[in-house]
């Protein structure tokens, strides 16, 4: 069984998680940038995220690869320099905002251009832009050009989603707010079996919103509503289905490990489904251990 088992109510609705406290903190200098034909929009508190036992487990047992990779191809490291990411997509391209402490350094075999006062450094398709010293912007270029001139357009982007962040309830060190899936929903329907009905279920969902809080095992709350309740009854009994499905791929001599399902529950009211998701952090270390990875032994030692 794998760690991405925990993802399960993440991939039945497309997004991520929700607790009780106050709403997602969106700094003003980021929320200007967003574009307005944002339909999905993801906030990340890497200053809190920091300061979660499981976020620390992941960085010490060197899990966070991603971060490697990020940080080689943007010149700035969310592990140190980034206190707060949002990442805004319209369903084709996608464009990181990142606030936190920043060098404007000229970066090793990538391509400089000015856009509208900006510097961007490119490579491949990829382009980032430090704007100063505390906001920075990164993705594949357009969307990079498209968000500066939201920025310099004085004008408002998304503010219905905005509004939809800014009320979540939670502490939570990740959040979402969505208003549709793009061209996400038909990707997955040119696939065949279960990626195909999937896709089908994602394009009933009207939007869904949430947020994951970290800081003792996994809390969360996702919720989507759809169009119609047939349909909210049809994503409902998928749901079900897939933690059925995670419950049977627990090994035999594990079985302690069900409690990660039993923390899995799916409700459906009327348009609404709900699904809540309880994993205490005596469950996450396990599942750590039993997916760690270790070192693959030399030709010298074999």
């Amino acid at each position: 069984m794998k760690l991405c088992l925990l993802a399960i109510p993440v991939a039945i609705l497309g997004c991520s998680c929700a607790q009780t406290g106050g709403g997602a903190r969106i700094n003003p200098g980021l929320a200007a940038m967003v574009p307005a034909d944002t339909i999905l929009l993801s906030g990340i508190r890497m200053n809190e995220l920091r300061a979660t036992p499981l976020y620390t487990k992941m960085l010490s047992q060197q899990r966070l690869s991603e971060l490697d990779d990020f940080a080689k191809q943007t010149n700035f490291d969310p592990r140190k320099d980034v206190n707060e990411m949002l990442l805004a997509s319209n369903g084709v391209e996608s464009v990181l905002l990142a606030r936190g402490n920043f060098k404007i350094q000229a970066p090793a075999g990538m391509k400089k251009s000015i856009y509208k006062g900006a510097t961007l450094y490119g490579k491949t398709g990829g382009a980032y832009a430090i704007l100063d010293a505390t906001t920075a912007v990164a993705g594949v270029e357009s969307a990079v050009r498209r968000a500066i001139d939201q920025k310099q357009s004085g004008r408002p982007g998304p503010a219905s989603l905005l509004d939809r962040a800014r009320a979540l309830p939670g502490s939570g060190q990740l959040w979402f707010v969505s208003s549709g899936w793009g061209t996400l929903p038909e990707r997955l329907a040119g696939d065949a079996g279960n990626l195909s009905n999937m896709g089908r279920l994602l394009r009933t969902i009207e939007n869904a919103s949430g947020t994951a809080d970290l800081r003792s095992g996994i809390a969360a709350t996702v919720i989507g509503q759809c169009r119609t309740d047939p349909d909210a009854k049809n994503l409902g009994d998928a749901a079900r289905g897939m933690v059925g499905l995670g419950r049977l791929s627990v090994p035999e001599n594990q079985p302690e490990m069900l409690r990660v399902f039993d923390g899995i529950k799916v409700e459906q009211k009327q348009r609404t489904v709900q699904v809540n998701v309880s994993i205490s952090p005596d469950l996450i270390d396990k599942l750590l251990k039993m997916t760690e990875t270790r070192p693959k032994a030399s030709a010298k030692n074999r």
